[in-house]
């Protein structure tokens, strides 16, 4: 699964890596984003242009009784997408793109869960695929923008850690993922595979366990940590 991520690429190279509006405001970089916060997605329209929105992350179907439903649904597997009735609408017509420098995953191990911090191994930021949708809540005026980040099977150098991983996009897919006319999901379906591109996972501390523990100390590999950590 993806139940946590960070964002905190310089504003320029996102707005050159996802075309958007030179006028977009910047988004402040974060280090530990969690499910039930909002968080910052690309969008397509009908005329190709895209645009930066800020989504409550946990995906609320537009049939939903209740917000809390959201919390269930942070992530979508990209395997019963068309199946699942509260996925397969919006796979065909609302999807979008979640920009990520890295995202968490934890281990299992003898002494408790280890989580690693996996990102591209050049640095660059990429984009998890994801779904949105829009849910009118019953008390308040303005409709709840939701999202969903899909998921696959890991990579192989990934499937020590977790049996499953992001569904991360390549650039050259971009226009196509975010095209509201097209709802040819069968095509779609060839780009939900696990990530061929660089990915490394590095070992760090349990203080990101805490969501409200926020920093750009929290990807540090945790042999650097502990080093600092024994000389103080």
């Amino acid at each position: 699964m993806c139940g946590r991520f960070a964002f905190y690429s310089p504003h320029e190279s996102v707005v050159r890596l996802f075309a958007l509006d030179p006028d977009t405001p910047p988004i402040e970089p974060r280090y530990n984003i969690a499910p039930t916060q909002y968080v910052a997605a690309v969008l397509g329209d009908e005329a190709a242009t895209r645009r930066l929105a800020m989504l409550y992350w946990g995906l609320v179907p537009s049939w939903a009784k209740e917000k809390a439903i959201g919390a269930r649904m942070i992530n979508a597997r990209a395997e019963t997408l068309k199946e699942k009735p509260s996925f397969r609408v919006a796979y065909r017509r609302r999807r979008c793109l979640i920009p990520a420098d890295g995202y968490y995953e934890w281990q299992k191990q003898p002494d408790g869960k280890q989580p690693w911090f996996i990102h591209r191994s050049d640095g660059e930021p990429f984009a998890m695929a994801g779904l949105w949708e829009r849910w009118q809540p019953p008390s308040e005026p303005e409709p709840l923008v939701s999202c969903t980040i899909l998921t696959t099977s890991p990579a192989d150098s990934l499937a020590d850690i977790h049996n499953r991983m992001p569904v991360i996009l390549p650039p050259a897919a971009y226009d196509e993922w975010l095209d509201p006319k097209n709802e040819n999901v069968a095509d779609l379906d060839r780009l939900l595979v696990p990530f061929a591109g660089p990915l490394e996972p590095v070992a760090v501390s349990r203080r990101v366990n805490n969501a409200r523990n926020e920093g750009p100390e929290l990807i540090d590999p945790l042999a650097d940590q502990q080093a600092v950590d024994g000389r103080l």
